[in-house]
């Protein structure tokens, strides 16, 4: 079965890592589907239905993102409140029509990984940050997976140092 990757880059233009991923995920047709939320809903209108049709169609599902602000780009929680709605996403009579699923973060994250911990210049971790995208999955009965981070693009933004991040990336996805 392929995996849906959602991509939520608000400046994919600019970006060096997350679209070197795209890059490299799109030569494989026959395993993943990108889907780019920025792209695709260039005014941010989404098509509701479609989504959770796409949604409805994967048993595993990557967001793959940038961090902003110690959190995704807002497109991705506009996207949660309209598509994850109550009677589809949760509720006693959803059916859960996420539930079961795989569902994990992907995200480059610009600075260092010591950076991210209790004793470092930001006081938290990763899994810290993204509590609130497990607890949103855990709501809705997806099956949760820890996410995949590739730290130091802002300090490391050589070719090698992105290339390092490929491999690591498909195979994350691979086994999930």
């Amino acid at each position: 079965m392929k995996t849906l990757i959602i991509v939520i880059h608000p400046k994919m233009e600019e970006s060096l890592i997350n679209k070197r991923w795209v890059e490299e995920l799109n030569k494989f047709p026959e395993k993943y589907v990108v889907h780019q939320l920025y792209e695709t809903y260039p005014d941010e209108k989404i098509d509701v239905v479609k989504e959770q049709e796409l949604i409805e169609s994967y048993d595993k599902i990557i967001f793959q993102f940038p961090l902003y602000w110690f959190s995704s780009p807002p497109f991705l929680k506009k996207w949660f409140d309209e598509v994850l709605l109550y009677g589809w996403a949760y509720g006693s009579k959803s059916g859960y029509k996420v539930g079961g699923k795989k569902v994990a973060l992907a995200i480059s994250a610009g600075i260092d990984e010591q950076e991210f911990q209790v004793t470092g210049k930001y006081k938290y971790t990763i899994k810290e940050l993204t509590r609130p995208f497990e607890l949103t999955f855990d709501y809705i009965k997806a099956n949760y997976k820890e996410p995949f981070v590739f730290y130091g693009i802002e300090q490391n933004p050589s070719k090698e140092w992105i290339e390092r991040s490929v491999p690591m990336y498909l195979d994350f996805i691979d086994r999930l």
